[in-house]
Protein backbone atom coordinates (compact mmCIF):
# COMPACT_ATOMS: atom_id res chain seq x y z
CA UNK A 1 0.00 0.00 0.00
CA UNK A 2 1.24 3.85 -1.02
CA UNK A 3 0.48 6.78 1.06
CA UNK A 4 -2.63 7.81 0.30
CA UNK A 5 -4.21 11.58 -0.79
CA UNK A 6 -7.08 12.38 1.91
CA UNK A 7 -10.02 14.82 0.22
CA UNK A 8 -11.24 16.71 3.26
CA UNK A 9 -14.46 18.58 3.74
CA UNK A 10 -13.91 21.98 5.78
CA UNK A 11 -16.33 24.11 4.54
CA UNK A 12 -19.86 24.17 3.29
CA UNK A 13 -21.83 27.49 2.81
CA UNK A 14 -22.99 29.87 -0.41
CA UNK A 15 -20.26 31.63 -0.33
CA UNK A 16 -16.58 30.91 -0.38
CA UNK A 17 -13.69 33.67 0.54
CA UNK A 18 -10.35 32.72 0.40
CA UNK A 19 -6.70 33.26 -0.77
CA UNK A 20 -4.23 31.90 -2.49
CA UNK A 21 -0.60 32.38 -0.78
CA UNK A 22 1.66 31.35 -3.66
CA UNK A 23 1.04 29.95 -7.62
CA UNK A 24 -1.66 27.51 -8.14
CA UNK A 25 -3.08 26.64 -11.10
CA UNK A 26 -6.51 26.92 -11.77
CA UNK A 27 -7.97 23.10 -13.50
CA UNK A 28 -4.56 22.40 -14.91
CA UNK A 29 -4.05 25.01 -17.10
CA UNK A 30 -4.03 28.94 -15.53
CA UNK A 31 -1.39 30.62 -12.99
CA UNK A 32 -3.22 32.33 -10.55
CA UNK A 33 -2.89 33.64 -6.73
CA UNK A 34 -4.46 35.90 -4.33
CA UNK A 35 -7.83 37.01 -3.18
CA UNK A 36 -11.04 35.10 -4.10
CA UNK A 37 -14.77 34.21 -3.52
CA UNK A 38 -16.94 31.80 -5.23
CA UNK A 39 -20.47 31.93 -6.03
CA UNK A 40 -23.65 29.79 -6.40
CA UNK A 41 -24.96 31.08 -10.27
CA UNK A 42 -27.84 29.64 -11.51
CA UNK A 43 -26.50 26.45 -10.75
CA UNK A 44 -22.68 26.77 -11.57
CA UNK A 45 -19.65 27.99 -9.70
CA UNK A 46 -19.14 31.82 -10.13
CA UNK A 47 -15.08 32.55 -9.74
CA UNK A 48 -14.19 36.04 -9.00
CA UNK A 49 -11.60 38.81 -7.90
CA UNK A 50 -10.63 42.03 -8.99
CA UNK A 51 -8.81 40.42 -12.22
CA UNK A 52 -10.79 37.35 -12.78
CA UNK A 53 -14.21 36.48 -13.17
CA UNK A 54 -14.99 32.83 -14.72
CA UNK A 55 -17.54 30.33 -14.54
CA UNK A 56 -17.62 26.58 -13.79
CA UNK A 57 -20.07 23.75 -14.30
CA UNK A 58 -19.52 21.37 -10.88
CA UNK A 59 -15.92 21.66 -9.45
CA UNK A 60 -13.29 23.61 -9.73
CA UNK A 61 -9.52 22.36 -8.31
CA UNK A 62 -6.58 25.07 -7.09
CA UNK A 63 -3.22 22.80 -7.88
CA UNK A 64 -0.44 23.74 -5.45
CA UNK A 65 2.77 24.33 -7.43
CA UNK A 66 5.08 24.01 -4.99
CA UNK A 67 5.36 22.35 -1.56
CA UNK A 68 5.54 25.28 0.51
CA UNK A 69 2.31 27.21 -0.90
CA UNK A 70 -0.70 27.61 1.07
CA UNK A 71 -4.24 28.68 0.77
CA UNK A 72 -6.22 30.35 3.67
CA UNK A 73 -10.10 29.80 3.73
CA UNK A 74 -12.34 32.52 5.84
CA UNK A 75 -14.81 31.87 8.13
CA UNK A 76 -14.34 27.90 9.08
CA UNK A 77 -17.16 26.94 11.58
CA UNK A 78 -15.21 24.93 14.57
CA UNK A 79 -17.45 23.04 17.27
CA UNK A 80 -20.48 22.75 15.16
CA UNK A 81 -23.04 22.16 17.54
CA UNK A 82 -21.12 22.18 20.59
CA UNK A 83 -20.83 24.98 23.18
CA UNK A 84 -17.47 26.92 21.80
CA UNK A 85 -18.51 26.45 18.54
CA UNK A 86 -17.15 29.89 16.26
CA UNK A 87 -15.92 31.07 13.32
CA UNK A 88 -12.20 31.51 12.15
CA UNK A 89 -9.89 31.36 9.47
CA UNK A 90 -7.66 28.66 9.16
CA UNK A 91 -4.48 28.06 6.40
CA UNK A 92 -3.78 24.87 4.29
CA UNK A 93 -1.32 23.12 2.38
CA UNK A 94 -2.29 20.77 -0.75
CA UNK A 95 -5.01 21.15 -3.11
CA UNK A 96 -8.33 23.47 -3.05
CA UNK A 97 -11.67 21.73 -4.47
CA UNK A 98 -14.55 23.09 -4.94
CA UNK A 99 -18.01 21.81 -6.08
CA UNK A 100 -21.16 22.19 -5.32
CA UNK A 101 -23.12 19.69 -3.49
CA UNK A 102 -26.95 19.91 -2.46
CA UNK A 103 -27.04 23.39 -3.73
CA UNK A 104 -24.08 24.70 -1.75
CA UNK A 105 -20.29 24.91 -2.48
CA UNK A 106 -17.75 22.73 -0.21
CA UNK A 107 -14.01 23.57 0.20
CA UNK A 108 -12.53 20.10 -0.23
CA UNK A 109 -8.49 19.99 0.95
CA UNK A 110 -6.78 17.25 -1.19
CA UNK A 111 -3.46 16.64 1.21
CA UNK A 112 -1.82 13.66 1.84
CA UNK A 113 -2.70 11.31 4.72
CA UNK A 114 0.64 11.62 6.90
CA UNK A 115 0.41 15.57 5.78
CA UNK A 116 -3.26 15.32 6.93
CA UNK A 117 -2.30 13.72 10.52
CA UNK A 118 0.35 16.75 11.42
CA UNK A 119 -2.62 18.81 11.84
CA UNK A 120 -4.74 16.35 13.34
CA UNK A 121 -3.05 15.37 16.19
CA UNK A 122 -1.84 19.33 16.49
CA UNK A 123 -5.75 20.32 16.42
CA UNK A 124 -7.32 17.72 18.96
CA UNK A 125 -4.34 18.34 21.45
CA UNK A 126 -1.50 20.58 21.42
CA UNK A 127 2.14 20.55 19.17
CA UNK A 128 3.38 20.52 22.68
CA UNK A 129 2.26 17.33 24.24
CA UNK A 130 4.70 14.47 25.70
CA UNK A 131 6.16 12.75 22.93
CA UNK A 132 4.35 9.06 23.61
CA UNK A 133 0.84 10.94 23.65
CA UNK A 134 1.40 12.30 20.56
CA UNK A 135 2.69 8.84 18.80
CA UNK A 136 -0.49 7.18 20.18
CA UNK A 137 -2.65 9.54 18.72
CA UNK A 138 -0.84 9.90 15.29
CA UNK A 139 -1.31 6.08 15.11
CA UNK A 140 -5.39 6.16 16.24
CA UNK A 141 -5.89 8.84 14.14
CA UNK A 142 -4.62 7.07 11.11
CA UNK A 143 -6.18 3.90 12.25
CA UNK A 144 -9.70 5.21 12.41
CA UNK A 145 -9.50 7.53 9.32
CA UNK A 146 -7.91 4.41 7.01
CA UNK A 147 -10.88 2.22 8.29
CA UNK A 148 -13.22 4.74 7.75
CA UNK A 149 -12.26 5.06 4.42
CA UNK A 150 -12.40 1.43 3.49
CA UNK A 151 -15.89 0.80 4.97
CA UNK A 152 -17.10 3.65 2.89
CA UNK A 153 -15.78 1.53 0.05
CA UNK A 154 -17.83 -1.16 1.35
CA UNK A 155 -21.11 0.27 1.98
CA UNK A 156 -20.38 2.30 -1.92
CA UNK A 157 -21.36 5.59 -0.21
CA UNK A 158 -24.82 4.63 0.94
CA UNK A 159 -25.71 7.23 4.37
CA UNK A 160 -25.74 5.13 7.15
CA UNK A 161 -25.78 8.32 9.75
CA UNK A 162 -29.15 7.97 11.23
CA UNK A 163 -30.23 4.33 12.91
CA UNK A 164 -33.70 4.10 14.68
CA UNK A 165 -35.63 1.61 16.45
CA UNK A 166 -39.16 2.80 17.10
CA UNK A 167 -42.16 2.13 18.63
CA UNK A 168 -45.31 4.00 20.47
CA UNK A 169 -43.10 3.92 23.79
CA UNK A 170 -39.57 3.87 22.87
CA UNK A 171 -37.12 5.46 20.02
CA UNK A 172 -33.78 4.36 20.43
CA UNK A 173 -31.03 6.34 17.81
CA UNK A 174 -27.43 5.50 17.18
CA UNK A 175 -25.26 8.12 15.19
CA UNK A 176 -22.71 6.19 12.47
CA UNK A 177 -20.69 8.60 10.82
CA UNK A 178 -22.08 8.96 7.54
CA UNK A 179 -20.04 8.48 4.22
CA UNK A 180 -19.66 11.53 3.01
CA UNK A 181 -20.13 11.60 -0.65
CA UNK A 182 -17.67 14.03 -2.00
CA UNK A 183 -14.95 13.58 0.34
CA UNK A 184 -13.29 11.20 2.56
CA UNK A 185 -13.75 12.96 6.13
CA UNK A 186 -14.67 15.90 7.20
CA UNK A 187 -12.71 18.84 9.64
CA UNK A 188 -14.71 18.85 12.50
CA UNK A 189 -15.10 16.28 15.67
CA UNK A 190 -17.92 14.88 13.50
CA UNK A 191 -15.33 13.23 11.92
CA UNK A 192 -11.85 14.00 13.31
CA UNK A 193 -10.52 17.78 14.32
CA UNK A 194 -8.57 19.08 11.26
CA UNK A 195 -7.51 22.86 11.15
CA UNK A 196 -4.61 22.14 8.34
CA UNK A 197 -1.44 24.39 9.03
CA UNK A 198 -3.05 27.03 11.25
CA UNK A 199 -2.07 24.94 14.49
CA UNK A 200 1.49 25.13 15.23
CA UNK A 201 2.94 21.65 14.11
CA UNK A 202 6.41 21.73 16.03
CA UNK A 203 9.52 19.25 16.15
CA UNK A 204 7.53 16.99 18.64
CA UNK A 205 4.45 16.22 15.90
CA UNK A 206 6.95 15.72 12.78
CA UNK A 207 8.44 13.41 15.29
CA UNK A 208 5.67 11.44 16.45
CA UNK A 209 4.45 11.27 12.54
CA UNK A 210 7.73 10.11 11.46
CA UNK A 211 8.64 7.85 14.17
CA UNK A 212 4.91 5.98 13.29
CA UNK A 213 4.86 6.43 9.83
CA UNK A 214 2.48 3.92 8.46
CA UNK A 215 1.61 2.48 11.87
CA UNK A 216 -1.50 1.40 12.77
CA UNK A 217 -3.58 -0.81 14.85
CA UNK A 218 -4.64 -3.86 13.71
CA UNK A 219 -7.09 -6.70 14.38
CA UNK A 220 -7.94 -10.20 12.63
CA UNK A 221 -6.48 -9.08 9.34
CA UNK A 222 -8.32 -5.70 9.30
CA UNK A 223 -7.36 -1.84 10.16
CA UNK A 224 -9.05 -0.68 13.97
CA UNK A 225 -11.64 1.58 13.88
CA UNK A 226 -9.97 3.09 16.82
CA UNK A 227 -12.69 5.67 18.59
CA UNK A 228 -11.59 7.93 20.90
CA UNK A 229 -13.10 10.39 23.44
CA UNK A 230 -11.71 13.23 25.85
CA UNK A 231 -12.34 11.86 29.10
CA UNK A 232 -13.95 8.21 29.91
CA UNK A 233 -14.56 8.87 33.51
CA UNK A 234 -12.76 6.07 34.95
CA UNK A 235 -14.21 3.54 32.53
CA UNK A 236 -14.34 3.27 29.00
CA UNK A 237 -17.90 1.88 27.14
CA UNK A 238 -18.11 -0.40 25.34
CA UNK A 239 -18.94 0.00 21.39
CA UNK A 240 -22.25 -2.14 21.13
CA UNK A 241 -23.62 0.14 23.85
CA UNK A 242 -23.30 3.61 21.82
CA UNK A 243 -23.38 2.80 18.12
CA UNK A 244 -24.15 -0.30 16.51
CA UNK A 245 -25.36 -3.39 18.11
CA UNK A 246 -22.31 -5.04 17.43
CA UNK A 247 -19.44 -6.57 19.61
CA UNK A 248 -16.36 -5.15 18.57
CA UNK A 249 -13.17 -6.88 20.38
CA UNK A 250 -11.14 -4.46 21.03
CA UNK A 251 -13.42 -1.64 21.64
CA UNK A 252 -14.54 -3.19 25.07
CA UNK A 253 -14.85 -1.49 28.38
CA UNK A 254 -11.71 -1.13 30.41
CA UNK A 255 -11.19 0.42 33.78
CA UNK A 256 -8.81 3.39 33.37
CA UNK A 257 -6.40 2.36 35.43
CA UNK A 258 -3.09 0.06 36.35
CA UNK A 259 -5.73 -2.10 38.46
CA UNK A 260 -9.42 -2.52 39.06
CA UNK A 261 -9.89 -0.37 42.43
CA UNK A 262 -11.51 -2.48 45.12
CA UNK A 263 -12.86 0.66 47.38
CA UNK A 264 -15.72 1.16 44.82
CA UNK A 265 -18.78 -1.03 43.71
CA UNK A 266 -17.63 -2.11 40.14
CA UNK A 267 -20.83 -2.88 39.15
CA UNK A 268 -21.34 0.40 37.60
CA UNK A 269 -24.56 -0.78 35.72
CA UNK A 270 -26.56 -0.91 38.61
CA UNK A 271 -27.84 2.97 40.50
CA UNK A 272 -26.42 2.17 44.21
CA UNK A 273 -23.24 1.19 42.15
CA UNK A 274 -22.99 4.28 39.49
CA UNK A 275 -24.01 6.37 42.53
CA UNK A 276 -20.42 5.41 44.43
CA UNK A 277 -18.69 5.58 41.09
CA UNK A 278 -19.54 9.34 41.38
CA UNK A 279 -17.08 9.56 44.34
CA UNK A 280 -14.58 12.43 42.72
CA UNK A 281 -11.52 10.96 44.62
CA UNK A 282 -11.12 7.70 42.79
CA UNK A 283 -7.97 6.57 41.03
CA UNK A 284 -8.34 6.46 37.32
CA UNK A 285 -5.36 7.89 34.81
CA UNK A 286 -8.00 10.38 33.87
CA UNK A 287 -8.70 12.00 37.85
CA UNK A 288 -6.27 14.94 37.00
CA UNK A 289 -6.48 18.83 37.50
CA UNK A 290 -3.32 19.09 36.26
CA UNK A 291 -3.61 22.14 33.94
CA UNK A 292 0.05 21.39 32.74
CA UNK A 293 -1.68 17.88 31.58
CA UNK A 294 -5.02 19.05 30.76
CA UNK A 295 -3.23 21.54 28.24
CA UNK A 296 -1.64 19.01 26.13
CA UNK A 297 -5.06 17.30 25.18
CA UNK A 298 -7.20 20.34 25.28
CA UNK A 299 -7.15 23.62 23.39
CA UNK A 300 -8.27 26.83 24.64
CA UNK A 301 -11.85 26.50 23.97
CA UNK A 302 -11.72 23.30 25.41
CA UNK A 303 -10.62 24.38 28.64
CA UNK A 304 -13.43 26.56 28.92
CA UNK A 305 -15.37 23.78 30.45
CA UNK A 306 -13.67 23.21 33.44
CA UNK A 307 -14.87 19.75 34.89
CA UNK A 308 -14.00 16.80 32.87
CA UNK A 309 -13.75 13.66 35.50
CA UNK A 310 -16.87 14.91 37.46
CA UNK A 311 -19.16 17.40 36.67
CA UNK A 312 -22.96 18.63 36.91
CA UNK A 313 -25.36 20.87 36.13
CA UNK A 314 -29.21 22.29 37.31
CA UNK A 315 -31.59 23.20 34.71
CA UNK A 316 -35.20 24.91 35.91
CA UNK A 317 -38.18 22.98 35.17
CA UNK A 318 -39.08 25.63 32.09
CA UNK A 319 -35.55 24.87 30.65
CA UNK A 320 -35.73 20.67 30.74
CA UNK A 321 -38.97 20.86 29.33
CA UNK A 322 -38.29 22.97 26.64
CA UNK A 323 -35.35 20.77 25.56
CA UNK A 324 -37.21 17.80 25.63
CA UNK A 325 -40.10 18.76 23.72
CA UNK A 326 -38.47 20.68 21.20
CA UNK A 327 -35.79 17.82 20.54
CA UNK A 328 -38.21 15.05 20.23
CA UNK A 329 -41.07 16.90 18.75
CA UNK A 330 -43.58 15.45 21.43
CA UNK A 331 -45.15 17.58 24.12
CA UNK A 332 -44.72 15.86 27.26
CA UNK A 333 -46.44 18.25 29.57
CA UNK A 334 -44.30 18.99 32.72
CA UNK A 335 -41.17 16.54 33.37
CA UNK A 336 -42.08 14.42 36.66
CA UNK A 337 -39.03 12.19 36.42
CA UNK A 338 -35.93 10.92 34.62
CA UNK A 339 -35.55 7.41 35.17
CA UNK A 340 -32.26 5.22 34.36
CA UNK A 341 -33.83 2.19 32.23
CA UNK A 342 -30.13 0.42 31.37
CA UNK A 343 -26.16 1.35 31.91
CA UNK A 344 -23.31 0.35 29.96
CA UNK A 345 -20.32 -0.59 31.85
CA UNK A 346 -18.99 2.83 32.07
CA UNK A 347 -22.38 3.60 33.47
CA UNK A 348 -23.45 5.39 30.61
CA UNK A 349 -26.98 5.22 30.27
CA UNK A 350 -28.02 3.68 27.11
CA UNK A 351 -31.94 3.78 27.71
CA UNK A 352 -33.78 6.80 29.59
CA UNK A 353 -37.62 6.93 30.41
CA UNK A 354 -38.67 10.01 30.36
CA UNK A 355 -42.21 10.79 32.24
CA UNK A 356 -44.54 13.79 31.83
CA UNK A 357 -47.63 14.98 32.78
CA UNK A 358 -49.02 14.06 29.33
CA UNK A 359 -46.50 11.80 27.88
CA UNK A 360 -43.79 9.23 29.05
CA UNK A 361 -41.06 8.05 26.61
CA UNK A 362 -38.11 5.43 26.38
CA UNK A 363 -35.41 7.21 24.54
CA UNK A 364 -31.93 6.38 23.74
CA UNK A 365 -28.61 6.05 22.43
CA UNK A 366 -26.30 7.66 24.32
CA UNK A 367 -25.61 10.31 22.08
CA UNK A 368 -29.83 10.92 21.83
CA UNK A 369 -29.98 11.22 25.50
CA UNK A 370 -27.12 13.70 25.54
CA UNK A 371 -28.84 15.88 22.84
CA UNK A 372 -32.25 15.36 23.93
CA UNK A 373 -31.22 17.18 27.30
CA UNK A 374 -28.66 20.07 26.47
CA UNK A 375 -29.38 23.20 24.04
CA UNK A 376 -26.76 21.48 22.51
CA UNK A 377 -24.89 18.37 23.89
CA UNK A 378 -24.52 16.53 27.87
CA UNK A 379 -21.11 16.01 28.43
CA UNK A 380 -21.58 12.11 28.52
CA UNK A 381 -24.52 10.22 29.52
CA UNK A 382 -23.19 8.90 32.44
CA UNK A 383 -25.31 10.89 35.10
CA UNK A 384 -27.74 10.63 38.01
CA UNK A 385 -30.47 12.87 38.44
CA UNK A 386 -31.48 14.53 41.77
CA UNK A 387 -35.16 16.18 41.40
CA UNK A 388 -35.06 19.43 43.86
CA UNK A 389 -38.18 21.46 45.01
CA UNK A 390 -41.20 19.14 44.22
CA UNK A 391 -44.35 20.68 44.18
CA UNK A 392 -47.85 18.57 43.35
CA UNK A 393 -45.52 15.82 42.63
CA UNK A 394 -43.33 18.11 39.78
CA UNK A 395 -39.92 18.65 40.16
CA UNK A 396 -39.16 22.61 39.75
CA UNK A 397 -35.27 21.94 38.51
CA UNK A 398 -33.28 18.99 38.33
CA UNK A 399 -29.66 18.29 39.12
CA UNK A 400 -27.70 16.40 36.77
CA UNK A 401 -24.14 14.96 38.45
CA UNK A 402 -21.74 13.26 35.66
CA UNK A 403 -18.92 11.33 35.05
CA UNK A 404 -16.60 12.11 31.93
CA UNK A 405 -17.10 13.94 28.16
CA UNK A 406 -17.81 11.80 25.60
CA UNK A 407 -18.82 8.94 24.24
CA UNK A 408 -16.22 6.63 26.04
CA UNK A 409 -15.30 4.25 23.57
CA UNK A 410 -11.53 3.34 23.07
CA UNK A 411 -9.00 5.18 23.93
CA UNK A 412 -9.30 8.28 26.97
CA UNK A 413 -7.54 11.64 25.38
CA UNK A 414 -6.92 12.65 29.42
CA UNK A 415 -5.93 9.09 30.75
CA UNK A 416 -3.34 8.88 27.54
CA UNK A 417 -2.14 12.05 28.63
CA UNK A 418 -1.64 11.42 32.39
CA UNK A 419 -0.22 8.05 31.46
CA UNK A 420 2.40 9.06 29.18
CA UNK A 421 3.43 11.80 31.66
CA UNK A 422 4.10 8.67 34.25
CA UNK A 423 5.96 7.18 31.76
CA UNK A 424 4.31 4.97 29.87
CA UNK A 425 5.14 4.08 26.27
CA UNK A 426 2.80 4.84 23.27
CA UNK A 427 2.73 0.89 22.26
CA UNK A 428 1.75 0.45 26.62
CA UNK A 429 -0.63 3.12 26.16
CA UNK A 430 -2.16 2.01 22.99
CA UNK A 431 -2.62 -1.67 24.26
CA UNK A 432 -4.24 -0.53 27.68
CA UNK A 433 -7.35 1.23 25.66
CA UNK A 434 -7.21 -1.23 22.75
CA UNK A 435 -7.04 -4.93 24.73
CA UNK A 436 -7.36 -7.44 21.84
CA UNK A 437 -5.53 -5.32 18.99
CA UNK A 438 -1.71 -5.22 18.04
CA UNK A 439 0.30 -2.79 15.49
CA UNK A 440 1.28 -3.01 11.65
CA UNK A 441 3.21 -0.81 9.57
CA UNK A 442 1.38 -1.14 6.40
CA UNK A 443 3.11 1.14 4.12
CA UNK A 444 6.51 2.36 4.09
Amino acid sequence: MQEPHIHVGILNSSKIEFQLKGEYLIDNSQNTTGKFSVELSNGKIMLKNSEIEKEFEEQVIFSSKFPDVSFMLKNVVIGINFHWERFEDQEFNGDLKILIEDDKLVAINIVLLEDYLGSVISSEMSSNSNLELLKSHAIISRSWLLAQIQQSKKNNKEDSVNHQVKTDSEIIKWYSREDHKNYDVCSDDHCQRYQGITKIQNENVLAAIQETHGIVLHYKDAICDARYSKCCGGISESFENVWEPEKIEYLQSIYDYKFKLNDADMDVRGEAGFAKWLNPHLSSFCNTTDKEILSQVLQDFDLETQDFYRWEVEYKQNEVNNFINNKTGFDFGEIKDLIPVERGESGRIIKLKIIGTKKEMIIGKELEIRRILAEKHLYSSAFVVEKLDIKNGIPQSFKIKGAGWGHGVGLCQIGAAVMSEIGYRFDEILMHYFKSASLKRIYQ
